[in-house]
């Protein structure tokens, strides 16, 4: 049965109203015209939807902040708009979101005119303060990610600027590099060149506590809690609306009966082109998705990691073909590999620890958007009372005109 299912085409747009890019992801049958079809999941589409909004202002936060002294021209920041991906102009985002950053008036150069500066406000720095505090009450599970990362890496080993580029999906603090590797020299190398690509951080020794997948971690609890002995699975559950044909369930059923392979197991001795490795590889990226702060991941980021993780180029087309423990999300014309079992309906109930981070943030902005709602309430009750002074005015002269012509 293998061969039959093994070239299948995995992802088919069932609404013809799905944009043409969407079928960039689609495949064609070779063997078998038995598809899975794509189906779009709204709930989950809506989680990623939630978040758009604190994500803009804290790219435009990171942009600010990496500024030499943390301070920026206004008239500067306005021309990256289009790199930050920002809808209005810049006074425009300061007046949406205030408290965020402080305006002064300085000069670019000696006796230049005097231009609108923006640093970071007193509140934001606090909450800089508090996202401080936070990595360090958990660095502990800081670095057990990072070694986990590295673990189920081929020779233990990873490009340092992909780590980098991938620090926010995971929860690393910006400076995790120099402030981690050397404080545990027991578990990381830093070796190569720097800012070339060929810098890499290695591990350095192997914990056993470390090796631990989610999915075997679940089957310990369970046994804990039962006294039944408990094998590690998949939880394999299709979304409402969600359908398959008989031999793909079959297909499926057969799959999942097949042994779990830790994704921390040498697996060098099984066929790159087995099932038993493809179970492998589902297992590793459900541990990728388990240990990001949001279980999910931007599928070109993942790509990054093809040579290291032993990803095929085809590798996108495993979330489809396991529609029951992932979801494609297109949103925005972005792939995102989602974790089905995280998420209750747009709400994401596996919560990493350091989500406080973004709680903390998103309640800044909070404080900001009350702020404004108040002060344009303010506005209008002002606007309101002096339409009806002018209108009480107007009724008066009108009095008084038909009194004079009397």
């Amino acid at each position: 049965m293998l061969s039959k299912f093994r070239a299948f085409s995995f992802l088919q747009i069932a609404d013809p109203k799905v944009p043409a890019r969407y079928f960039l992801l689609q495949c064609t049958a070779s063997i078998s015209s038995l598809k899975v079809v794509w189906r779009k999941d709204p709930r989950l589409d809506q989680a990623i939807e939630n978040d758009k909004k604190w994500r803009l202002c804290a790219r435009v936060v990171r942009e600010v902040l990496n500024e030499p002294g943390q301070v920026i021209a206004l008239r500067y920041l306005e021309k990256r708009r289009e790199r930050l991906r920002l809808p209005v102009k810049i006074q425009t985002f300061l007046a949406q979101n205030p408290g965020l950053f402080d305006t002064y008036m300085d000069r670019i150069k000696p006796k230049s005119d005097l231009v609108t500066f923006l640093r970071p406000s007193d509140r934001l720095n606090r909450f800089l303060e508090e996202e401080k505090l936070i990595y360090e009450k958990n660095e502990a599970l800081i670095v057990a990610k990072l070694c986990k990362l590295l673990m189920m890496a081929k020779d233990r080993v990873v490009s340092a600027e992909k780590l980098v580029e991938v620090k926010r999906e995971f929860g690393f603090p910006n400076d995790f590099l120099v402030t981690l590797v050397s404080k545990y020299p027991e578990y990381f190398r830093l070796y190569g060149t720097p800012g070339e690509g060929k810098s890499f951080l290695q591990l350095v020794s192997w914990n056993k506590e470390f090796a631990k997948s989610v999915i075997e971690k679940r089957a310990e609890e369970e046994s804990n809690l039962t006294g039944i002995r408990f094998t590690p699975h998949f939880m394999w559950k299709l979304p409402p609306g969600f359908f398959i044909k008989k031999e793909m369930r079959e297909w499926i059923r057969d799959w999942l009966e097949l042994p779990y392979i830790s994704p921390y197991e040498d697996v060098s001795h099984l066929d790159p082109a087995s099932r038993e490795m493809e179970k492998r590889m589902v297992g590793v990226f459900h541990e990728l998705l388990s240990l990001s702060i949001y279980k999910r991941v931007p599928v070109p980021i993942l790509g990054k990691f093809c040579e290291e993780y032993r990803f095929s180029k085809a590798f996108p087309n495993m979330f489809t073909r396991h529609s029951g423990l992932f979801y494609m999300s297109l949103k925005g014309g972005i792939q995102t590999a989602m974790l089905r079992e995280a998420y209750k309906g747009e709400e994401l109930v596996d919560r990493d620890l350091l989500l406080e981070i973004k709680d903390k943030f998103v309640l800044l902005l909070d404080e900001g958007w009350q702020q404004r709602a108040e002060q344009l309430r303010v506005k209008r009750e002002m606007l309101q009372k002096d339409m009806q002074l002018m209108a009480a005015k107007n009724k008066e002269l009108n009095c008084n005109e038909q009194h004079f012509d009397l």
